[in-house]
C-alpha cells in the first residue's frame, strides 16, 4: 500500500524541461571570439563569418547542429542541448536567411520568414508551444509587428574576447566562475526555465558598454 502511496505522489511532481546537463561538443572550434551582429528587428545576434547556425540570445550562444538547438555560456562551448519545447520564440522566429546550414527540410520556405517549426517537429511540439505563431498577434511567421516594442537585446559578454586559443577555458566550473564574475546579466529564459546550471542569481545588471546595438 505505501509503495502504491509513493508511486501515486511521484506522478503528481512536475517534470523539469529536458536540458542535457553534460556539455558536449559539436564541432564549433572557433579561433577567436566571433564577430556578433544584431539580427534586424530581433533581439537575437547572428555571427555573419562563423559557419555554423550560430547566434547569440539573452546571454547564451546558441547554435542549431544536426537537428537540434544547443547553447552554451562561453562561445566556444561545451554545449548543452535544449528540447525543441523551451527553444525561446526569440530564437524560433529568426528569419531563414541567418541560418549559413540551413538543413534540407528547409528547403522551399521563404528566405525572409521564420522556419516552419511546426510542420517538421509535429502536432505534440505545436500544441505544447502556446507562444508559437497564431497565439500572439504582433507576430506573423517572422515579421514583428512595428508598433510592439521590442525585448531589448542583452549586452554581449565581450570580456570572452580575452580568452581565445590556449587561453580559453575548457574547464566548465572555471568557466561558470569567470562569468559570474565578468557578466552580470540575468537571462530571462534561465529563469523561466531552469536553463544553464551556471547561472547565477542576483539583480539583473546591464553592462552598456558590452551591448552593440
Amino acid at each position: 500500500m505505501r509503495a502504491l502511496f509513493v508511486a501515486a505522489a511521484l506522478l503528481l511532481v512536475p517534470t523539469a524541461p529536458s536540458y542535457a546537463a553534460v556539455g558536449v561538443s559539436i564541432g564549433i572550434n572557433l579561433p577567436a571570439y566571433p564577430r556578433l551582429v544584431p539580427v534586424p528587428g530581433y533581439p537575437v545576434y547572428y555571427a555573419p563569418s562563423v559557419d555554423s547556425n550560430y547566434f547569440f540570445y539573452d546571454g547564451f550562444y546558441w547554435d542549431f547542429n544536426g537537428d537540434g538547438w544547443y547553447q552554451s555560456r562561453w562561445y566556444n562551448g561545451p554545449w548543452t542541448f535544449v528540447d525543441p519545447l523551451y527553444v525561446p520564440l526569440y530564437l524560433l522566429q529568426v528569419p531563414v536567411r541567418y541560418y549559413h546550414h540551413p538543413p534540407g527540410w528547409f528547403h522551399g520556405w521563404a528566405y525572409n520568414e521564420a522556419p516552419r517549426w511546426h510542420e517538421h517537429w509535429g502536432a505534440t511540439w505545436y500544441n505544447n508551444r502556446h507562444d508559437w505563431d497564431h497565439v500572439h498577434p504582433e507576430w506573423n511567421r517572422g515579421h514583428w509587428d512595428r508598433h510592439t516594442p521590442m525585448p531589448a537585446r542583452a549586452p554581449l559578454p565581450t570580456y570572452q574576447r580575452n580568452y581565445s586559443g590556449n587561453r580559453y577555458p575548457q574547464d566548465e566550473h572555471r568557466q561558470a566562475e569567470m562569468h559570474a564574475q565578468n557578466y552580470h546579466y540575468q537571462s530571462q529564459h534561465a529563469e523561466q526555465h531552469g536553463a544553464g546550471n551556471e547561472h547565477h542569481g542576483g539583480n539583473e545588471h546591464h553592462d552598456n558598454r558590452d551591448h552593440n546595438r
